[in-house]
């Protein structure tokens, strides 16, 4: 079980990372200073999808842009492996 609170932990933490990183570029980008590359958005949105959706809908930052399309994607995609998880530990 404790294993599974450190990783829990630090999923939330990641969340809240790319939670962040979105909401610092969408002030970069209103002060019209150096960006973070979408890349690096992308990655964030990939490892924490819950911070990140939440960020672009927060800061209204990336919304419109295609290829942000995929963050639902990649949220939906952390609901099943979550749920998987859960299954595995309550399982033990």
């Amino acid at each position: 079980m404790d294993t599974f609170i450190i990783f829990a932990a630090l999923y939330v933490v990641v969340n809240i990372i790319a939670f962040l990183v979105y909401g610092r570029d969408k002030r970069k980008a209103e002060n019209g200073a150096w960006r973070t590359p979408e890349k690096t958005l992308i990655i964030a949105a990939f490892l924490g999808p819950f911070g990140a959706y939440a960020g672009m809908r927060k800061f209204r930052h990336k919304t419109q842009k295609l290829k942000f399309k995929v963050v639902p994607f990649f949220l939906i995609l952390h609901c099943g492996a979550i749920i998987w998880f859960v299954s595995l530990f309550l399982m033990v």
